[in-house]
């Protein structure tokens, strides 16, 4: 999926996270969109993109981000998610739990 308009420095990247998120397990497609996606990001950080939006050069780098927020919305993971994480740690009490005390009983 590598573009023509990209440098082969950013084909390397490009290929780089491809291979990092396949290694993590995401599907192939998956893994080509975020990559190319990540991408250009950067290269609209860096000045090198006719367009970008106001998130791609306004808001942290994201490979300083190193995936901080990946996939959490803007408030971080939800109750259901948190619950199902103390489900598999066998957390006592966790039916009854906030999603504060949830985040807390999983230690993250």
């Amino acid at each position: 999926m590598p573009q023509q308009a990209w440098s082969k420095k950013r084909e390397r990247q490009y290929e780089d996270i491809k291979q990092s998120l396949k290694k993590r397990g995401r599907s192939e497609g998956l893994a080509e969109q975020i990559a190319a996606r990540t991408v250009n990001k950067e290269r609209a950080r860096a000045g090198e993109a006719k367009q970008s939006s106001r998130t791609s050069t306004d808001d942290i780098s994201s490979s300083r981000r190193g995936g901080l927020r990946s996939h959490t919305g803007s408030a971080g993971r939800t109750r259901a998610q948190l619950y199902e994480e103390a489900r598999k740690k066998n957390v006592p009490g966790r039916s009854s739990m906030s999603k504060a005390q949830l985040e807390q009983a999983v230690g993250r």
